[in-house]
C-alpha cells in the first residue's frame, strides 16, 4: 500500500547519520528520496559498521534513489538547484554556513521554489555564537546534557551504544519538515527547519533544568537506576537478568505479593513513592536477594502473573527468535544487491491505513540511478555522459 507521504520528493545532501535517518523516515513513509552522494566516494556511511561491505547502509539508506553530483562545482550546485526547485523537501546536515559557501543558499532556494521546505540538521543550529563551529551528535549528547548523566558516579561518562544524538537530530528535524507541510496546507509556503544535535538532546532531558532552576539540584550519573524512583533496576537471577519496573504504588504491591512478602506494601519504609525512593538501595538489595535464588524463566512468569512490567535485556537474537517481534513483523526480511537478504527493523509507528513500508533497498552502487534522475530534471544523455566523465556526476 501507499504510504501516508506518497507524492513528496525529497531531496538529501546530508551524510553519516542525522540527516540520512531524517531521510529514512521520510522515505519510510513512502516519500521519494533522491540521495545526492559525491561522485565515486559516495556517503562516509557506506563504510560505517560491521561486515563487508558493511550493512548498516542497507538500513539508513533504504527507500532512497542515488545521484552523484560534486557540490563543490557549480555544475554540480546546479543540479541541486535544478532537483529542489521540483522537491518538496530538502534536507542537509553540514556545518552552518555550509551550503551558503556552495552557492546554495536556502533562501535563494526558496525564491526559485516558494513550497520548498529545507531541513538544515547541525551541530549548534543556525545562528548564536557556536553555530559555525564542528559539531557530532556525541557533542550534542555532552552539551545537552545526556552523557553527563550516563553511567556511574566514579567513572568517566558513558555513551548509550548508539548515535542517539544524530537520530534524535534526524527525529527532530523529520517532525519539524512535517509540521512546515503541515502549515504549508495553509499557506501555500515552505520555510526552514532548525534542529540542532545539542537542543535535540535537550528535548528529551525532562526535568534537568527546572530542578536546577527550582531547587538547585544538579543531576548526577547514577549507575543503572533513577534516582529516587524505586524499584526500577535490572535484577539478577540464577541463570540471567530481568528488569523488573514496580515503581508505582500499586505495582509495588502487587510484586510484594509475587515475591510473598505482602507485609512490604503497608511498611511505610516502602509504603511510598518518596519512601522507597528514599531507600532505593536497601530496597533493590531486598529484591536481588529474592531474585537470585530462581531461574529467570520463573521470575518472568510471576511477573506476568501480577502484571508487574519487567523484561529481559535483549540481544539481536532474541528479537530475531521472539514470537510478539515475529507476529508483528517488528523486524523484516529486505532483498539486497549486496548481502541478499537482510532481516532489519520494520517502518515505525504503524498507521491502519496508509502503512508506510520498504519499498527499495539501499543503492548499491553512488549514483545508481543518476541517469534517469539527472534526465528528469532536464538534462540530455550527452550532457550526463560528459559530466560523469569529469566526475561532476
Amino acid at each position: 500500500m501507499p504510504g501516508p507521504l506518497e507524492g513528496l520528493i525529497v531531496v538529501e545532501l546530508g551524510q553519516l547519520i542525522a540527516g540520512p535517518f531524517c531521510g529514512q523516515l521520510l522515505g519510510d513513509m513512502g516519500a521519494t528520496v533522491i540521495k545526492v552522494e559525491p561522485p565515486q566516494t559516495g556517503d562516509p556511511m557506506r563504510q560505517w559498521g560491521r561486515g563487508d561491505p558493511p550493512v548498516w547502509w542497507e538500513v539508513i539508506a533504504r527507500n532512497k534513489r542515488s545521484v552523484a553530483a560534486n557540490l563543490r562545482e557549480a555544475e554540480g550546485q546546479e543540479i541541486v538547484r535544478r532537483l529542489a526547485a521540483k522537491a518538496d523537501i530538502l534536507i542537509e546536515n553540514f556545518r552552518a554556513g555550509t551550503l551558503e559557501r556552495w552557492n546554495l543558499d536556502p533562501e535563494d532556494l526558496c525564491r526559485e521554489n516558494p513550497r520548498l521546505i529545507v531541513v538544515r540538521i547541525s551541530g549548534y543550529g543556525q545562528s548564536g555564537p557556536y553555530a559555525g563551529r564542528a559539531g557530532f551528535g556525541g557533542i550534542g549528547e555532552a552539551m545537552g546534557g545526556w552523557r553527563g548523566i550516563v553511567g556511574t558516579p566514579d567513572r568517566p561518562p558513558s555513551r548509550l551504544g548508539v548515535s542517539i544524538g544524530d537520530s534524535l537530530a534526524g527525529t527532530y528535524g523529520c517532525l519539524g519538515a512535517l509540521a512546515a507541510l503541515e502549515e504549508r496546507h495553509r499557506s501555500g509556503k515552505g520555510q526552514v527547519v532548525d534542529a540542532s544535535l545539542y537542543e535535540s538532546v535537550l528535548q528529551v532531558m525532562e526535568s534537568l533544568v527546572p530542578e536546577y532552576d527550582v531547587t538547585g539540584h544538579v543531576r548526577q550519573r547514577s549507575g543503572s537506576v533513577l534516582t529516587g524512583i524505586a524499584p526500577s533496576n535490572v535484577y539478577p537471577c540464577s541463570d540471567g537478568e530481568l528488569l523488573i519496573a514496580a515503581n508505582q504504588d500499586a505495582i509495588f504491591r502487587r510484586l510484594a505479593r509475587a515475591m510473598g512478602r505482602e507485609e512490604l506494601a503497608g511498611d511505610p519504609r516502602y509504603a511510598t513513592h518518596a519512601a522507597r525512593g528514599a531507600r532505593q538501595e536497601e530496597l533493590d538489595a531486598l529484591i536481588a536477594d529474592w531474585t537470585r535464588t530462581r531461574a529467570l524463566a520463573e521470575v518472568e512468569a510471576l511477573m506476568e502473573e501480577h502484571a508487574i512490567p519487567a523484561g529481559r535485556m535483549y540481544t539481536a537474537r532474541d528479537m530475531l527468535d521472539d514470537p510478539h517481534f515475529a507476529a508483528r513483523e517488528s523486524v523484516v526480511a529486505v532483498e539486497t544487491a549486496r548481502h541478499g537478504a537482510v532481516r532489519m527493523q520494520n517502518v515505525f509507528p504503524r498507521l491502519s491505513r496508509t502503512p508506510g513500508g520498504i519499498a527499495k533497498a539501499a543503492p548499491a552502487a553512488v549514483g545508481e540511478d543518476s541517469d534517469s534522475i539527472l534526465a528528469s530534471i532536464g538534462y540530455s544523455a550527452g550532457e550526463i555522459a560528459d559530466m560523469k566523465r569529469r566526475g561532476v556526476a
